[in-house]
């Protein structure tokens, strides 16, 4: 077993895909392949089930690959060590649920990458359920959700607020303020179950007695771009991130309705596996997007 094989079994633990895999270590994917065997037959276990151009990790797959990155990240650390490097470098692989992923990142890695130009990003993009999941497979370092479930392993620290806000086309209402009766009329398009969007508004509205039927819930997507297109032809309200829409209402496209007096607010959070210690470019981002938001 060298730093190379598990650099290759991480990529393709990573990508669920021999051939993506190969792209991101930029060797052929047989070699790939020939990679992962040499590993199997030196560990004497099946570390992935082949199914046609997918593959699955096993149970002793999951085992090694939370080793195996933290022996990565640990030479590589040692390696700038050694180096004297003074200058942050590397690539920092972010998850994100859809708001921040979207409408806040963009900007805090721009920023970032003018400070610290030999960092680059891969930023993935997923809900909250889903990017979560993958930091406890350890298949991310950290991530930033807008949900948090209860774990021992999970560390979660504040970020920013959000404000929730419930707005439809002109054409759906022509009011500014409606009543709870008239919101128990109107249909929704939502998020699909399992985004912190989706979340925070089912627990808004239960804290102020209400439940939207099944019979008003007339669509669900699981992107925030095909929700605002959907409630901007007409096809219902929908209550969404303030940050989402702003551009929108600004343009008359969309119209807030105000219902209720207490406003619904979610916070968004920094999300680690405890037992996992950052790269140095991690941690500098990390401190960066911490004093961003003390900065408000």
């Amino acid at each position: 077993m060298d730093l190379h094989q598990l650099r290759v079994f991480a990529a393709v633990y990573r990508h669920r895909s021999f051939t993506k895999a190969a792209g991101e270590v930029r060797i052929s994917q047989p070699t790939v392949s020939e990679h992962v065997k040499t590993l199997e037959r030196e560990l004497g276990c099946t570390l992935f089930d082949r199914l046609g151009r997918l593959v699955a990790p096993t149970r002793e797959a999951e085992i090694l690959f939370a080793r195996a990155s933290q022996l990565l990240e640990d030479v590589a650390r040692l390696a700038g060590e050694l180096r004297g490097e003074r200058e942050l470098a590397g690539e920092i692989v972010l998850g994100a649920s859809t708001i921040p992923g979207t409408y806040t990142l963009p900007e805090l890695v721009k920023e970032f990458r003018d400070r610290h130009p030999k960092v680059s990003f891969r930023v993935i993009v997923e809900d909250s359920a889903r990017i979560t999941a993958m930091v406890l497979r350890h298949e991310l370092l950290c991530g930033i959700v807008g949900a948090r479930i209860t774990h021992a392993a999970l560390g979660y620290e504040e970020l920013f607020q959000d404000r929730l806000v419930l707005v439809a086309a002109p054409a759906v209402s022509r009011k500014r303020r409606i009543t709870g009766a008239e919101l128990s009329r109107l249909p929704f398009v939502l998020r699909e179950q399992g985004s912190g969007t989706r979340q925070a508004m089912e627990a808004g509205l239960a804290r102020q007695g209400i439940s939207l039927s099944r019979a008003q819930v007339v669509a669900e997507f699981s992107a925030t771009a095909a929700i605002k297109e959907a409630v901007k032809q007409g096809l219902g309200a929908t209550i969404i991130s303030h940050l989402a829409v702003q551009e929108e209402l600004a343009q008359g496209r969309l119209r807030e309705l105000r219902w209720q007096q207490e406003e619904m607010r979610r916070s968004f959070y920094l999300l680690q596996h405890k037992k996992r210690t950052l790269p140095a470019a991690y941690l500098e981002f990390c401190r960066f997007i911490k004093g961003r938001q003390r900065a408000g």
